[in-house]
């Protein structure tokens, strides 16, 4: 009887790292990464040293120090008496507000874009396409600048020269003024009570969702459709405002008025922000239209035809046929998207808007010196929201992809 013998039954030799290939991809695969580190380890040395030879060695202390500088809009308090490092959160925390609301509204829009194009209607999948290929050829700083320029020059005065009538109208119930400088709306007063509406609220959201993958997961099961919007819809209102009323109405709201040349109270959304919003959402929304088109015409033509045989209506076609399948396609390249939305916000400086590259990359770093030192703490922080923004997308993309049987 014939045996089978062990390769290495000699034992364990070094030059095995390299001629066996069991070990020669591991091995490879270590020398680059000690390479890599090395490398790395050399370009940080030599600029410490580079630095200390100027005086100037690696030192964060200046976050600790006064800014003495303002920021026009901010969501947290804030004045030139406090740090450096202070004023670097309000900048990040604003560059987060452009990239939420760049993205929320972006989505909506690139969808309906999308979809739009796909129209039988040809007016509409024209008119679509004009808009794609527009905004998608121009450079997306032009847009910022152009939309800034629109929102001066055609939106009204708070008031003349003179202090007499405003000249801005409200609106929504006289509860939104719309100037050129920017658009005011209520903001929330807290009183006693409000941390049992918000708790409330937060578990409204969290039903809704546990219901949504209930209703889902019954749906394939059954078959049965439920109304799931409006019940979600009296999730998210109805408890809140049973609490609401019984906690004695503790959250009120404070509106703007018009004092002196300006309006005073609520909060103001500065029109350097609206621009920078709007432009990054329309421009992005461009290419989340043209990735929502590839994904839908990716969804073989017999899916749609075989519900439609079945007798569901084409808006049910699209909702529980086509778009479940296309996500598939259309999530990994929304995820480039909304990093790019992200990271073209660092344009905000060219329209006034103090976002985290305004403040610790613009003028904490002019004012302190410290170019390396905020430089890496900018690339530190845009890395962590684009890995972030990755991480989320890919969980939601692993859910929601088709699973073979």
């Amino acid at each position: 009887m014939s045996t089978i013998t062990d390769p290495v039954q000699g034992g364990f030799r070094i030059s095995m790292l390299l001629y066996d290939t069991r070990y020669r991809s591991m091995t490879i695969q270590v020398i680059a990464l000690i390479g890599f580190l090395l490398a790395i380890g050399w370009l940080f040395g030599n600029a410490a040293q580079n630095l200390a030879a100027l005086g100037k060695p690696l030192n964060f202390s200046f976050l600790g120090d006064t800014a003495g500088y303002d920021i026009n809009q901010r969501l947290i308090e804030y004045n030139s008496q406090m740090t450096h490092g202070r004023a670097a959160v309000v900048g990040l925390l604003n560059t987060l507000l452009v990239a939420v609301l760049g993205c929320i509204t972006a989505t909506v829009i690139g969808v309906l874009v999308g979809i739009m194009r796909l129209s039988k209607n040809w007016i509409i999948s024209k008119i679509m396409t004009v808009y794609i290929e527009t905004f998608r050829n121009v450079p997306v700083l032009l847009w910022i600048i152009m939309t800034m320029a629109i929102f001066i020059e055609v939106f009204p005065k708070p008031s003349d020269f003179r202090g007499a009538d405003a000249v801005a109208s409200m609106k929504l119930f006289e509860s939104v003024a719309v100037t050129n400088r920017g658009i005011f709306i209520p903001s929330p007063v807290f009183g006693s009570g409000s941390m049992a509406v918000i708790a409330v609220f937060i578990l409204s959201i969290v039903g809704i969702f546990v219901f949504g993958r209930w209703a889902h997961k019954r749906q394939d099961e059954t078959g049965q459709i439920l109304p799931t919007f409006w019940i979600k819809l009296g999730i998210f209102f109805i408890p809140s405002i049973i609490v609401f009323y019984v906690m004695g109405q503790p959250i009120s709201l404070e509106y703007p008025e018009l004092k002196g040349f300006n309006f005073k109270g609520g909060f103001h959304m500065r029109n350097s922000l609206i621009a920078l919003w709007f432009a990054l959402s329309l421009y992005t929304a461009a290419f989340i239209a043209e990735t929502v088109r590839s994904g839908i015409q990716a969804v073989s033509k017999g899916q749609t035809e075989a519900a439609a045989a079945l007798g569901l209506r084409p808006g049910r076609i699209t909702s529980l046929v086509v778009l479940p399948q296309a996500l598939r396609v259309i999530i990994p390249p929304m995820i480039s998207q909304y990093m790019n939305l992200t990271k073209n916000s660092s344009l905000a400086i060219a329209v006034g808007y103090m976002d985290i590259t305004g403040t610790l990359g613009g003028v904490t770093l002019n004012q302190t010196g410290r170019e390396m030192e905020s430089l890496m703490i900018l690339m530190a922080i845009y890395l962590t929201i684009s890995l972030t923004i990755s991480t989320v997308m890919n969980v939601y993309n692993e859910r929601v992809k088709l699973r073979e049987r």
